[in-house]
């Protein structure tokens, strides 16, 4: 993912959330229903959200130091997991909260053409918003399908602002909902019942981007279709016989270290082994220059050698 789309996406996102927060507060001043409180907060959290995904890009962009040898990449990780966190406790929790209030409790809602208004006005904002994390997202996704794209993406803003968006929008209709059935009927527990259907919805959420983050911030490997083709480029040098094995795991987003052993002729020498790592990594960062770091460990390939001994003492004539 290009750091620009990226950036992009959160920051509509963010200006979007945040006159949609502003504009939901007072509808809510006005109607007192729960799903526009609900709203409110959810809002206030996506804006904080996508404040801690711009700080957290920030503070990965530091240089490496001698305690952080590898960089700050996996800053993006942490603050992205921390997004799920906030989501689940403001969010889902508070709105289950007031949900759970309001059916026990239910209240008329008062002024509901402000509550129309503001929620069809934030409907309309948010789509803008959804709008350009999909524009952005097709950049990079090439022939994934958005399961897959949200799952083995290794940069997590635009799947966390894809997501949030997405909850966005259908907790906006939830409350709409809500609050017309709350109208039509003149019974406020359907006002309570979107409430607690918006928090569902960002649990729900909350969980798929706690569960792909975690991943990412333990340390993924690249995608098994890329971990071939780098055995392939490292193969293509001709002084490497063969990858014995290796090891990817993206230290950030945008920096993947590879680690293999790789198996190069027996009577090469030092001189031809050391062209030949060299030739090597050049040729997977040509590839693959997310590849920064690159430690490949050469041996002499024990099983190959016998062979080539029996095929050798095979050929000789017999000894008399």
């Amino acid at each position: 993912m290009s750091a620009e789309g990226g950036t992009k996406a959160i920051v509509a996102a963010l200006a979007a959330n945040l006159g949609i927060a502003v504009s939901k507060f007072v509808a809510f001043v006005f109607t007192g229903s729960s799903s526009m409180l609900a709203e409110s907060i959810h809002s206030v959290a996506d804006s904080g959200n996508q404040g801690l995904l711009l700080v957290g890009r920030k503070r990965s962009e530091r240089q490496r130091t001698p305690q952080h040898p590898f960089g700050y990449g996996r800053e993006r990780y942490f603050y992205a997991f921390v997004v799920a966190v906030v989501l689940f406790t403001v969010g889902a929790v508070f709105s289950l909260y007031e949900g759970i209030h309001k059916i026990t409790d239910p209240h008329e809602v008062k002024s509901p053409a402000w509550a129309f208004g503001v929620l069809i006005a934030a409907i309309i904002m948010e789509t803008f918003s959804f709008r350009t994390a999909i524009v952005e997202s097709n950049r990079v996704r090439g022939s994934k399908s958005w399961v897959q794209f949200i799952r083995r993406s290794k940069s997590p803003e635009l799947p966390v602002v894809l997501l949030e968006d997405l909850g966005a929008l259908v907790g906006l209709i939830l409350a709409l909902l809500g609050v017309t059935m709350a109208v039509v009927t003149g019974n406020g527990v359907w006002d309570g019942v979107g409430t607690v259907a918006i928090g569902v919805l960002l649990a729900l959420i909350a969980i798929v981007l706690a569960l792909e983050t975690k991943s990412l911030l333990i340390g993924e490997g690249a995608d098994p279709e890329v971990e071939r083709e780098i055995q392939r480029a490292l193969e293509s040098v001709d002084e490497v016989d063969r990858v014995i094995h290796m090891r990817t795991q993206y230290v950030g987003p945008e920096e993947m270290l590879i680690a293999a052993k790789i198996a190069v002729h027996h009577d090469d020498t030092a001189a031809d082994v050391a062209r030949g790592i060299d030739a090597a990594e050049a040729k997977v960062r040509e590839q693959f220059p997310v590849a920064r770091l690159i430690y490949l460990e050469p041996a002499i390939d024990e099983a190959r050698r016998d062979e080539d001994t029996a095929a050798t003492a095979t050929d000789s004539p017999a000894s008399s």
